[in-house]
């Protein structure tokens, strides 16, 4: 476990370790994790600009003063779009690119437990908000992030959770309740290792934030939204002393976004002398890392599972299938 206490020592130290003119994209801030971790970010980055994208102009309002107060330095746009439309996705790429020659961290948090509905592209809202969608904003910003000194794309969802891949499936249509959290985390962790592969001067994040009170269980519909509503709020009653705060969250979210222990592959380069975290595939400094609540790494028996998935090359089917979906929705690969 990261002490809290290290975290905000790493935070504060940020402020001076990184240059001014912090340049963050933040899908999904206007609530929840998205937004706790903006606000804390702001308070520690020089000059930043930020971008964030979501559906509610409300809360973007509310939001704009809060950063405004926190750092008065920093330039904050809001873009007002549904992330769940890869369609939409390549719009906001390109408004970002023509405005910024470089992105130092990509946030993307935007979610829902909602399993009934499909978007106007054909695919489940879910997988859209949990994947593609987040697949898409990485694929179209690389080259910034690349032509970042410390580029790094963080994924919120729940890393240090994976499991097994149905590789008949990997739409995930016909997966087991159960078993399609595992499922999709293993595809996400997946899919950065190979975003990896192309941007070794890039890191990437896949956390799990632990239990945190945010308006996410309000997006589950119908009779089993309804069930999970009532254990989520019998869970949070008994067992609040398990909830993290959004405060903590917010904290240790910046610490993912910005320490050290976090580096690229490239970065890294084998080289002694500082504490970096272990990646996805076991090795220290490999620039695909899997963290848990309290921001340590997963352990050897999510390693040894995912390389169980790798010698059977269903990643490589992961990556075909992501491919060929953006191919159907938009027609090309990326935005270049």
């Amino acid at each position: 476990m990261i002490a809290l206490s290290t975290v905000q020592s790493s935070n504060a130290a940020s402020s001076k370790e990184l240059p001014s003119g912090l340049v963050g994209v933040f899908v999904g801030a206007t609530s929840g994790i998205g937004k706790a971790t903006l606000l804390q970010l702001a308070k520690y980055a020089r000059q930043p600009r930020f971008y964030f994208v979501g559906r509610s102009q409300s809360a973007a309002d509310e939001i704009l003063p809060q950063l405004n107060q926190i750092n008065a330095d920093g330039k904050y746009v809001f873009i007002k779009a549904d992330p769940s439309l890869l369609s939409v996705v390549d719009e906001v790429c390109q408004s970002i690119q023509q405005n910024e020659t470089k992105i130092d961290i990509l946030f993307q948090s935007q979610g829902t437990l909602d399993i009934s509905t499909e978007t106007s592209e054909h695919l489940p809202l879910i997988m859209a908000l949990s994947y593609y969608s987040r697949m898409r904003f990485i694929a179209n910003l690389l080259p910034l992030l690349q032509k970042s000194p410390f580029g790094r794309a963080m994924i919120v969802m729940a890393g240090t959770k994976e499991g097994p891949i149905n590789a008949n499936d990997i739409a995930g249509k016909r997966i087991l309740p159960w078993k399609a959290r595992g499922h999709l985390c293993s595809m996400i962790t997946l899919t950065l290792e190979h975003f990896a592969k192309l941007a070794p001067g890039v890191s990437f994040v896949h956390n799990y934030p632990g239990f945190v009170a945010t308006p996410l269980a309000k997006s589950m519909k119908g009779v089993t939204g309804g069930i999970m509503r009532s254990v989520f709020y019998f869970t949070g009653l008994f067992s609040t002393k398990n909830y993290i705060s959004l405060e903590e969250t917010g904290e240790r979210h910046c610490f993912l976004a910005t320490s050290s222990r976090f580096e690229s592959k490239e970065r890294y380069g084998g080289s002694s002398g500082r504490e970096v975290a272990v990646g996805s595939d076991g090795v220290v400094g490999s620039g695909v890392y899997i963290v848990d609540e309290v921001c340590e790494s997963g352990g050897k028996d999510v390693q040894k599972l995912l390389n169980g998935v790798r010698q059977e090359g269903t990643h490589e089917k992961i990556w075909e299938h992501l491919q060929s979906e953006f191919l159907r929705v938009t027609g090309k690969s990326t935005i270049q």
